[in-house]
C-alpha cells in the first residue's frame, strides 16, 4: 500500500505542477501579447493645459520680447478655426472692400471669406495690435494706465509725418498711458502710437519686434509690422488673420470694449494736461469724435477700429453682439477712387452688409455640460479617471439649428495605465433636432501611473481573454 499510496502522490503532484505551469505560460503569454499590442492605446500624449494663463511663448526676437506677451495657450493655440458651411450671403459681389472676413468671435468659427489671404496694408488698424501690447503689459503689472508717459521729440505732433491723425501731443504736457489709448482708439493718433511705443519698448524698432513677435504667436503668417501707428505701406496683414487677431484681442481685453472703443469723443489737451506755463489762458482743448462704422446706428456694435492710408485704401474691423453672439467683421482695401466721404461711406456699407447678414444667418449657442462618467483605468494604481472636453463647448449654428441639444459619449477603447493628463480618451458628438452638429474630443482630466505587477498581470489576462474589448 505504501508504494502505491507514494506512486500516486507523485502522479497527483506531477499532475499539479503541470497545471500550474500550463496556467503560469497562459498568464506570462497574455502579458507579453497585451504588453507588445498596447501601441498609441498605451502611450503617455503630452499634457493638455487650459487655455489661459500658461506664461510661455513660443519663438521670440529678444529677450524683452520674450516676456512681454501673452499667454502662449490663448485661443490662438487652436486648431485653424473651422469653416462654417457656406451660406448665401446676398450681392457679395458688390462689395467695395477688396477683401473681407466675418467669424465668430466666441467660437473662431470662419463665416465669410472675399479674397481672405490677399495682403494689404493695415493703415491705423495697426494700433489695434499697439494697444494690445500696451494692455497686455498693464495687465501683468509691468506698466501701469495710471502711468505718466514721457513725451520726447519723436512724440509730438509736429514731428509726425504729414497728413498724420493726430492726438496732438506737445512739449511739457503730462499725459497718462490711458490717456494716450483713447488717443490710439478715438482720433487714430499717430504721435499717441509713438509715446506708447517708446514706454513700453527703449527704442521704435524693439516695440515693433514685440508685435512681430505677437504676431507669430497668434500664427500670423502673413501679418508684419514695421512701425506702430500704420502710416507706413509696408505693414501688411490679410482680412482673415486680421480678424483672428481681433479675437485673440477681445479674449485678452473684454475691457477694452467699454472703456476705449465705445468711447464717443476724446477732449485732449485739457487744462491738467498742459504744461504750467500753459494753464489758465485760451481754451487749447480739441474735441475729436470716434469714426468706428455702425456706432450707434446698427445694434449690438461697440468696436473696433478704422484705417486709411492711399496705398491701402479704406479699413475697418468691426465687433458687435447681440444675445450672445458676437461676430467680428473685417473689410480692407476699400478703394480710394471713392474719396472723402464716400470711402467712410463704402466701409460702413461693407461693414453693415457683412454683419446683418451674420446675425440673419448665425448665432451661438452654449450647449449645457454633458454627463461624462468616469472611466476604468487598465493595468493602473488607480482604476477610475475622469474625462473632459478639450474644447469649449460654444458652437456656431445656423440660427435655425440648436434646440434640443442632446451629447452622446463615444470611447475609445480600454485605458491603459501609464498615461498622463491630457491623453485622447474618446469624442463628444452633439446632436440637435437637424441631426449632428459638432465633435468635441474628449481627454483624461488626470494621469495614471502603472499598477503592481498582480495588477497589471490580472487586466492583462482579462484584456487579452475579452480581446481588449471590455467595458470601461
Amino acid at each position: 500500500m505504501t508504494g502505491v499510496t507514494s506512486i500516486t502522490t507523485v502522479q497527483l503532484w506531477t499532475r499539479r505542477f503541470g497545471l500550474f505551469a500550463v496556467i503560469w505560460a497562459l498568464c506570462a503569454i497574455a502579458l507579453f501579447a497585451q504588453e507588445g499590442d498596447e501601441g498609441l492605446e498605451g502611450q503617455p500624449t503630452a499634457e493638455v493645459q487650459p487655455a489661459m494663463e500658461v506664461q510661455s511663448a513660443t519663438e521670440v526676437q529678444s529677450a524683452t520680447a520674450s516676456d512681454s506677451l501673452p499667454s502662449a495657450d490663448a485661443p490662438s493655440t487652436l486648431e485653424a478655426p473651422p469653416v462654417a458651411a457656406p451660406g448665401s450671403l446676398p450681392a457679395v459681389e458688390s462689395l467695395n472692400a477688396q477683401a473681407a472676413a466675418v467669424i465668430d468671435a466666441t467660437t473662431g468659427t470662419v463665416l465669410f471669406e472675399k479674397n481672405p489671404t490677399m495682403e494689404i496694408p493695415p493703415a491705423s488698424l495697426t494700433k489695434l495690435v499697439t494697444m494690445h501690447i500696451a494692455l497686455t503689459e498693464a495687465r501683468r503689472g509691468r506698466v501701469s494706465l495710471d502711468d505718466v508717459v514721457a513725451l520726447p521729440r519723436p512724440t509730438w505732433a509736429r514731428s509726425q509725418p504729414p497728413r498724420s491723425s493726430l492726438m496732438f501731443l506737445a512739449e511739457g504736457q503730462r499725459v497718462t498711458l490711458h490717456e494716450l489709448l483713447l488717443g490710439l482708439s478715438i482720433p487714430s493718433g499717430n504721435d499717441a502710437a509713438i509715446a506708447v511705443a517708446l514706454h513700453l519698448a527703449p527704442t521704435i524698432d524693439q516695440f515693433v519686434a514685440l508685435m512681430n513677435t505677437e504676431a507669430r504667436r497668434i500664427g500670423l503668417t502673413k501679418t508684419r509690422f514695421v512701425e506702430p501707428s500704420g502710416i507706413d505701406e509696408n505693414n501688411m496683414t490679410t482680412a482673415a488673420e486680421f480678424a483672428r487677431f481681433c479675437r485673440e484681442y477681445l479674449w485678452f481685453h473684454p475691457e477694452a470694449i467699454p472703456n476705449y472703443h465705445t468711447v464717443r469723443e476724446f477732449a485732449y489737451p485739457k487744462e491738467r494736461n498742459l504744461p504750467p506755463s500753459q494753464r489758465g489762458g485760451a481754451a487749447q482743448t480739441i474735441v475729436q469724435q470716434n469714426h468706428i462704422p455702425l456706432l450707434g446706428t446698427f445694434e449690438g456694435v461697440d468696436g473696433l477700429k478704422t484705417g486709411y492710408i492711399d496705398e491701402a485704401g479704406y479699413n475697418a474691423a468691426v465687433t458687435a453682439e447681440r444675445n450672445g453672439t458676437r461676430f467680428i467683421a473685417v473689410v480692407l482695401g476699400v478703394p480710394t477712387s471713392l474719396g472723402s466721404p464716400w470711402g467712410d461711406r463704402a466701409r460702413a456699407t461693407d461693414s453693415r452688409r457683412l454683419m446683418e447678414w451674420a446675425f440673419a444667418a448665425y448665432r451661438t449657442i452654449r450647449p449645457p455640460p454633458p454627463d461624462i462618467p468616469e472611466v476604468r483605468v487598465w493595468k493602473g494604481r488607480t482604476r477610475l479617471v475622469t474625462l473632459r472636453a478639450a474644447e469649449d463647448r460654444a458652437t456656431t449654428v445656423p440660427v435655425h439649428r440648436g434646440e434640443n441639444l442632446r451629447w452622446e459619449v463615444d470611447l475609445d477603447g480600454p485605458l491603459i495605465a501609464p498615461f498622463l493628463a491630457g491623453t485622447a480618451a474618446g469624442s463628444l458628438h452633439l446632436y440637435d433636432e437637424g441631426g449632428f452638429l459638432r465633435t468635441i474630443p474628449l481627454i483624461t482630466g488626470e494621469g495614471a501611473e502603472p499598477g503592481g505587477f498582480w495588477r497589471r498581470l490580472w487586466d492583462s489576462i482579462v484584456l487579452f481573454f475579452r480581446g481588449k474589448r471590455g467595458t470601461l
